[in-house]
């Protein structure tokens, strides 16, 4: 039964009346059999290809909130463990770890061939599985894989580990970005998804402190650093079973909500034309990824942001090490930087809904850095601590980039498995350049590993003119989509109304974002 709240908040039924009266001559005006629906979205059997319910400003407003008590708080919960577990390799490195020069190197890029191996099979296992149990069950796993890095001190067993724990991490983004990309519009996805990703920075002062206590322990009972594991893989499998038990897999199934509600979320994002979830695997839009020359620009953005995180994600706290400082210090003085690049994350995502942008924000993320990793090659070899420190801040904005690039990928794909395939394109790309990211600091080029260091202001620099090329590309195949629908507008002789009805029912039809002529690209 219909609440008499629903009811206030609703357009009178005046309206709902007339679109159905008009229905019948616009079914032959349109022609619905133009395409066909019956492989789209599981959100057809809520809502149907047409708007049937009408929902306030100030309703829909209502439940914005409630999802953002419960969405992006978990998918914060989700990226700091995730962080932290990845990173916790970072803190052993100077904390006894065992494993040291070339090993060390590869102990590292076993995370990563980990997490490249299982990227692709990972996306469609979850696009057949309830996506958010999936996740879960995936969290549990890398906990305790983590907890089993305190049971050993051989590099054979610690790359095993480590390669295992990349193939459970490898789901994390692109499902938290699906997610994202169905229960919010396109100018609210890039902040929420900035609300997760801070915990990037974040993690980075949490560890610090954590591992600054930790190396304080002079017991006998375990290392310092397996003290970590054993703290940071607890912490991911308390968070796994938070996600099983209380994040939504997508509107139709969120438990959180009522039915009305559900129903308000999919018709709130509908005219976005993005979509929800299909269960069916198609090999078209495949295809279609992969001759759009968009996504390889995507993968090219990817690769060049990569890199640079592959090095300084493993080699940032010996880098602040070699500056002079005792490791205690390096744990503290490494915080900051957490800080700094966690408020870049948070005023991009910001600019980039505001102002509907992707790729600008990005600009904003890279020149801070390109900046501290000059000043980093410039002043080698001097005694100004200080400066050396501020610079390895300012390189921690470059993380906003990645983020960003999240948020382009929600906002600028449409059909689910082409949405898959990109995120799986995106992160296998992630993972091939944090690779080649564990080997641009080489031992021979300790402690102040100056090719590392030139290498990564050259990559952010050309990110720079990808970044550029793609906007320019979006904002082109939005002016001739434009003229096309104003073309076929006068073709068929369509009202303002007839438009509107259109582009409802292509919403969650499951086309791609070349085959809607409704889906407009976020630049």
């Amino acid at each position: 039964m219909m609440s008499s709240e629903l009811m206030h908040a609703r357009k009178t039924s005046d309206d709902a009346e007339k679109n159905s009266q008009s229905q019948e001559g616009y079914d032959d005006k349109i022609g619905l059999d133009s395409f066909d629906t019956s492989d789209g979205d599981e959100a057809l059997e809520l809502v149907g290809t047409q708007a049937k319910e009408h929902f306030s400003e100030e309703y829909n407003r209502k439940l914005r909130r409630k999802l953002d008590l419960v969405i992006p708080t978990i998918s914060a919960a989700v990226y700091f463990s995730q962080y932290l577990d990845k990173t916790s390799l970072n803190y052993a490195s100077i904390m006894g770890f065992p494993i040291v020069g070339q090993q060390y190197n590869l102990v590292s890029m076993a995370f990563y061939l980990g997490y490249l191996l299982w990227e692709f099979p990972t996306v469609y296992i979850s696009q057949k599985l309830r996506l958010a149990k999936y996740l879960g069950g995936n969290i549990v796993a890398w906990g305790a894989l983590l907890m089993l890095h305190a049971a050993t001190n051989n590099f054979g067993a610690f790359f095993a580990l480590r390669f295992l724990l990349g193939m459970c991490e490898s789901c994390v983004a692109p499902c938290l970005i699906l997610i994202i990309s169905m229960f919010y519009k396109k100018d609210e996805q890039s902040t929420r998804i900035s609300w997760f990703y801070i915990m990037n920075g974040l993690t980075q002062v949490f560890g610090g402190f954590v591992a600054y206590g930790v190396s304080f322990y002079e017991g006998n009972a375990l290392p310092p650093y397996k003290i970590i594991y054993v703290l940071l893989g607890g912490l991911a499998i308390m968070v796994g079973v938070v996600v099983l038990i209380w994040l939504p897999d997508s509107p139709v199934h969120a438990s959180i909500l009522t039915k009305e509600e559900r129903i308000a979320a999919l018709e709130r994002v509908r005219n976005d034309q993005g979509g929800t979830a299909n269960k069916k695997f198609k090999k078209e839009q495949i295809y279609e990824a992969l001759t759009d020359i968009r996504t390889w620009l995507v993968v090219l953005s990817t690769i060049l942001t990569s890199i640079p995180n592959g090095a300084l994600s493993n080699y940032s706290n010996i880098i602040v090490k070699s500056f002079g400082y005792t490791s205690k210090q390096t744990l503290i003085l490494s915080a900051p930087g957490g800080v700094v690049g966690s408020a870049m994350v948070i005023f991009c995502g910001w600019y980039s809904d505001r102002k509907r942008e992707r790729m600008i924000p990005i600009v904003f993320a890279l020149v801070p850095a390109i900046i501290g990793t000059a000043i980093l090659i410039g002043l080698n070899g001097s005694n100004q601590q200080g400066v050396l420190l501020f610079a390895t801040y300012l390189i921690g904005t470059f993380g906003s980039a990645l983020s960003t690039i999240y948020s382009y990928n929600a906002s600028n794909t449409s059909g689910h498995t082409k949405k898959v395939t990109i995120n799986a394109m995106t992160m296998a790309t992630f993972s091939i350049g944090n690779i080649i990211g564990t080997e641009i600091f080489q031992p021979k080029d300790a402690p102040a590993y100056i090719p590392g260091k030139i290498a990564i202001m050259v990559l952010m620099t050309a990110q720079l003119l990808v970044s550029f090329l793609l906007r320019w590309i979006n904002v082109r195949l939005n002016k001739a989509r434009q003229a096309t629908l104003l073309q076929e507008q006068a073709r068929k002789g369509w009202s303002d109304a007839d438009v509107q009805r259109e582009r409802e029912r292509h919403a969650f039809a499951d086309l791609t974002d070349k085959q809607n002529l409704f889906f407009v690209y976020t630049a």
